[in-house]
């Protein structure tokens, strides 16, 4: 399945082994492990919730992935989310994308992640030395999104 949403943890390796022995045309693979850090904004970071909604998440993230493949045929996608508690260094997001060439493996592996940070239907709560505070959407985010060309109004076009 090339979208999941759990609370468990993944592992990378077998992972990739699994999306490369569906295709024996890869010849790259990028990936994107993404974790919790311990800082943020100035504030030290104990703990992480994502929240989403069951389905609704899901459905963004295939579309994420669909979009990636129209733009360069032939990837394929992996996207695995967590959701729940997390602490600092845990894993939150894999972004496996495999191509017969490496431009495009890197190129589609970026495109979803930036897209995943802008347009996936996560809620991030961080529990500081100050209390609990929503994580708010990042201006960088936003622009790294629109060098693919797609805007605030135009997610998923």
């Amino acid at each position: 399945m090339p979208v999941r949403v759990q609370t468990e943890d993944f592992d990378l390796t077998t992972e990739v082994a699994q999306l490369r022995a569906a295709n024996p045309s890869i010849g790259a693979v990028a990936c994107f492990v993404g974790t919790v850090r311990d800082l943020n904004d100035g504030s030290t970071v104990a703990e992480m919730e994502l929240e989403h909604y069951p389905g609704m998440t899901e459905k963004a993230l295939e579309s994420i992935a669909a979009d990636a493949r129209r733009r360069w045929p032939g990837i394929d996608v992996l996207i695995v989310h967590r959701v729940g508690r997390l602490k600092p260094l845990d894993q939150i997001v894999l972004v496996a994308t495999t191509s017969a060439h490496r431009g495009d493996a890197f190129a589609s592996c970026e495109f979803v992640m930036d897209y995943l940070k802008t347009q996936a239907p996560f809620w991030k709560k961080e529990q500081t030395e100050n209390g609990a505070r929503w994580v708010d959407a990042r201006v960088s985010d936003d622009a790294a999104l629109a060098r693919w060309g797609i805007g605030p109004g135009n997610a998923g076009e």
